[in-house]
């Protein structure tokens, strides 16, 4: 099963809700495997290019958060793994195995780019995809420096981070109409309001009961420990919910919602002006934005690219592990459990 969704939406907070309500493999991490591992070392058919993903994963905070035997990871994948889906199996499998779990949950919220491939290679994941109002996303990724700006700029603008939101989103829905059944969006908002309510549903949805009271329980990584960007906050004030309306000037806010506007009331969230479309400058700048996201995206899968900016086992702990799951945290080694399937 895949938890998925632009960054800062809340997926962490939902996979480990996951984890905590048992029967998961516990792997406080992202795996960035369809992102990140995938698109650097190119065609796994290729033992060089399988032996050289390996030492950059052995070598990573990932591996060891996973817990598992590196000489037997390494024989798996060097004499079994021909993609990406078969990588990620052998790593999570094996967490499952040693922990008595009976299914695993990814959640590397880039992955939703990367739907198509996921679904081709791994034919019977389940796709969570949450959404949150994107104003909220857009301070947060500002904050937390998450996208890299344009060469002239110091950080992204909460403009470029809402268009970075808004194309994150469409492709994720667009990829997900064509998952049918196996696909179900749900919103941060109402996970954060309803959270008993939206588990009962999302349990029906994977086929697996997730128990509130034991998620507060166990209480993994974000669950007991908000993953904010907003440290200063008292954990009496916390709330994740509509810090837009302080964070934002009215300028910005006008601009914001002009750009951005008909995909947030197409997902059902109110807008706070009233916003009567796009100027030229504001298409211009949306186009240019979105066209830099769709050129890096295509950069990842460049093979000249690898061979200019090799992936290292140090970029990876500096890009991609989750900031409120310890690389050091060493999962159970059994299961509370029963789990309700394999995917």
């Amino acid at each position: 099963m895949f938890v998925l969704g632009s960054p800062r939406s809340g997926t962490t907070l939902l996979y480990d809700m996951l984890l905590s309500a048992g029967g998961f493999a516990v792997y406080l991490a992202e795996s960035n495997v369809f992102n990140v591992l995938g698109p650097n070392f190119g065609d796994l058919g290729n033992r060089e290019n399988r032996q050289q993903l390996l030492n950059v994963w052995l070598g990573s905070k990932l591996y060891r958060a996973s817990g598992l035997d590196a000489r037997e990871v390494e024989k798996q994948v060097l004499d079994g793994c021909q993609n990406a889906g078969d990588f990620l199996r052998i790593v999570m499998d094996g967490i499952a195995r040693k922990q008595g779990a009976q299914r695993w949950a990814e959640n590397s919220p880039e992955g939703v780019l990367h739907l198509p491939t996921i679904k081709r290679l791994i034919p019977e994941a389940l796709v969570i995809h949450i959404i949150r109002d994107g104003r909220d996303v857009a301070m947060s990724l500002n904050r937390t420096r998450y996208l890299k700006p344009f060469p002239w700029q110091d950080r992204i603008s909460l403009t470029g981070a809402g268009v970075y939101w808004e194309w994150i989103v469409q492709q994720g829905r667009k990829y997900g109409r064509e998952l049918g059944p196996d696909y179900m969006e749900v919103h941060f908002e109402e996970l954060v309001a309803s959270p008993r309510e939206l588990l009962s549903r999302i349990g029906v949805f994977i086929d697996h009961e997730l128990d509130y009271h034991r998620v507060l329980e166990v209480g993994y990584g974000s669950v007991s420990k908000p993953n904010t960007s907003f440290r200063s906050e008292s954990q009496e004030k916390f709330n994740p919910v509509g810090r837009w309306k302080k964070g934002f000037t009215p300028e910005q806010l006008i601009r914001f919602e002009a750009i951005v506007g008909k995909t947030l009331s197409d997902l059902g969230y109110s807008l706070s002006t009233a916003a009567n479309g796009m100027n030229v400058e504001q298409k211009t700048t949306r186009a240019a934005y979105r066209s830099f996201f769709k050129s890096k995206l295509w950069l990842k899968h460049s093979s000249l690219m690898r061979r200019i900016h090799p992936l290292t086992s140090a970029k990876i702990d500096f890009m991609v592990l989750a900031e409120d799951h310890p690389p050091e945290l060493k999962a159970p080694v059994s299961s509370q459990s029963p789990a309700g399937g394999s995917r």
